[in-house]
């Protein structure tokens, strides 16, 4: 089927004069989960991982991916003609370290230009044009041969009311027609999709794990407002609403010849890493792109007083789902079978229980043993296994309520642990209890702070190698910046950290072929005390689920860290157990004992 598929494409190719195609895994609004229409990569190689880009040539066809899908691709790939290379390993080029590699001179670099960020596209034009080659990225050839192709998600649209939302929408409008006003800005175009949800306090369904609605917007200075989206999927009454804020709704697609439309002379505002190089490429000459980061990039990871309120009740409804969970493995391994997958099904069971539940944020990520090595992986049908009586299992979910988005990991002693593990989970434990503790100056980022959680680990020449936390949306995507704590700079990941941001904190340790080990709660940003030095900032936990008892050494650990372990079990056994049953309340108050 793929090498059919594969030998159709081609025959495209010659048809278009493209000598390497490459096919992506973006949708084209740069989002990080995509709808079925959008998997073209998928259709074109057989690999259906989340992650990863194919490119074709007329005598080959090469996948890159990350280390959490190898195994998956490996066999997804096997008898395809498609020849997997492994992102990260010794020997294996960038994918654009092959393309420069491979193109001649006269040569042509095919691509969907709506699945690939302007950035990104000006780049390959830029170093393709030195080695007297070009880019062609007018056609979706993968789409002009796939039959039976799903269509665009049409999914219903609903009003975020302003008691969860917290400010609104016409507030959001006049604050971002200021913004266009100080960079002297005509228009502006925005099209992630969380960025539109928020700022029009609207979510939809058209994206897994992401309520949001497939829609570009276009904002002009006389406030008149564009929403590029299907109209059928909006009821009449948020249709209404949304007029009377001056938004109006075109047809999805009109986006791109109404920026063709824009006068010369004129200054069209948009974010060139998150706006797709089909958009700007439309662009006409005579109008003046502004390049800057979307004006409610940073707004929206700040989140207000009514969203942070939400966000506590959200984060309660979902410890006690958890914490209903963990007794349940407890008292039940062993004695029936449990596997990763069947576990997550499981803790879906329980979080769906919870009023205001709408779905998991993203997709679960339970292992045991040496798959919670590798840090990102998600269970699947074949590479299911049995959680065994002993050693570690792994649990990262998260789910999305109208009270706002939670995230949150825990690792679990399904049984005996050796000296090795406790030590390691002690020394996870200790530095995720330093962050949650840490007091700052404010004008910090998550660079200075990413050591306050890396330091015991690193004092023992240990580490993890992924960021230490990322910012959460409100309702929105699990991923969100400007807002981290990572030791790397990593451009528009790296916001002073403000009160209101809520950020992951989810240090981990990962032996390969062994186990792994991962903490993460949910803290929001907050002000602490002022004086002479200066406005000091602090944290406070969303997340209160259990700690692994089983697993912590308190000999290994400071009076001040064991006082802050004890603290947060004691909160934990305060909020979670007036929801749960006699049986529970007796096994949570032995399981957040003090040490």
């Amino acid at each position: 089927m793929i090498p059919e598929r594969l030998s159709r494409l081609r025959e495209k190719m010659k048809e278009a004069n493209v000598d390497l195609y490459m096919v992506t895994s973006a949708d084209f609004h740069a989002s990080e989960y995509v709808g079925d229409y959008f998997k073209a990569r998928a259709y074109i190689t057989g690999f259906t991982g989340s992650a990863g880009t194919a490119v074709i040539t007329q005598d080959g066809a090469w996948l890159w991916t990350d280390g959490r899908y190898f195994i998956q691709a490996a066999a997804q790939l096997s008898g395809t003609t498609v020849t997997l290379q492994k992102m990260g390993q010794d020997g294996i080029p960038t994918v654009e370290e092959f393309i420069l590699d491979r193109i001649r001179s006269g040569e042509t670099l095919g691509f969907d230009g709506r699945t690939v960020p302007a950035a990104e596209g000006e780049k390959y034009a830029r170093l393709l044009a030195k080695k007297g080659a070009k880019v062609a990225s007018g056609r979706d050839l993968v789409g002009e041969i796939w039959q039976d192709r799903p269509a665009l998600s049409a999914e219903p649209v609903f009003e975020l009311d302003v008691r969860y939302a917290g400010q609104e929408r016409s507030e959001k409008l006049h604050n971002l027609f200021d913004a266009m006003d100080k960079e002297g800005a005509d228009a502006l175009v925005l099209t992630s999709l969380d960025d539109i949800a928020w700022l029009l306090n609207i979510r939809g369904g058209d994206v897994a794990y992401n309520p949001v609605v497939l829609s570009y917007l276009l904002a002009k200075k006389d406030h008149t407002v564009y929403l590029y989206a299907n109209s059928s999927c909006f009821p009449e009454a948020v249709v209404h609403a949304l007029e009377k804020d001056g938004v109006t709704i075109r047809p999805y697609n009109n986006i791109y010849t109404d920026i063709a439309a824009i006068p010369a002379g004129s200054t069209l505002m948009a974010d060139k890493s998150r706006t797709n190089y089909a958009i700007v490429g439309n662009v006409p000459e005579g109008v003046t792109l502004i390049n800057r980061i979307n004006p409610t990039y940073l707004p929206k990871s700040i989140k207000n007083p009514t969203e942070v309120e939400n966000e506590k009740l959200a984060h309660i409804k979902d410890g006690v789902a958890m914490t209903r969970f963990i007794y349940w493995l407890k008292t039940h391994i062993g004695k029936e079978k449990i596997t990763e997958m069947s576990a997550a099904a499981k803790i879906e069971s329980f979080r769906q229980m919870g009023e205001n539940y709408l779905g998991q944020s993203f997709a679960p990520i339970v292992s045991y043993g040496a798959h919670a090595a590798m840090c990102h992986y998600s269970p699947s049908a074949e590479s299911d296994i049995e959680i065994e009586p002993h050693g570690f299992a792994l649990a990262d979910t998260g789910g999305q309520y109208y009270e706002g988005t939670t995230d949150i990991t825990r690792t679990f002693a399904v049984g005996p642990l050796s000296y090795e593990q406790k030590h390691h989970y002690t020394l996870v434990l200790r530095g995720h209890l330093h962050l949650a503790a840490a007091r700052f100056l404010y004008g910090c980022t998550g660079v200075a702070l990413d050591y306050a959680c890396r330091a015991p680990l690193w004092d023992e020449a240990l580490d993890y190698n992924h960021g230490t936390g990322h910012g959460v949306g409100y309702l929105l995507n699990v991923h969100e910046g400007p807002n981290s704590f990572r030791y790397r700079i990593v451009p528009d990941h790296n916001a002073v950290m403000e009160e209101g941001m809520i950020t992951s904190n989810e240090p981990g340790l990962y032996l390969e072929g062994k186990y792994g080990i991962r903490i993460e709660n949910m803290i929001v940003c907050r002000k602490d005390v002022k004086n002479e030095y200066g406005q000091f900032m602090a944290f406070d936990n969303l997340t209160y689920i259990p700690y692994e008892p089983e697993a912590v050494l308190p000999e290994e650990m400071t009076e001040k860290e064991r006082a802050l372990y004890n603290d947060y079990m004691a909160q934990v056994y305060e909020k979670i157990s007036p929801y749960l049953s006699e049986e529970e309340k007796v096994w949570l108050k032995n399981e957040t004992r003090p040490i």
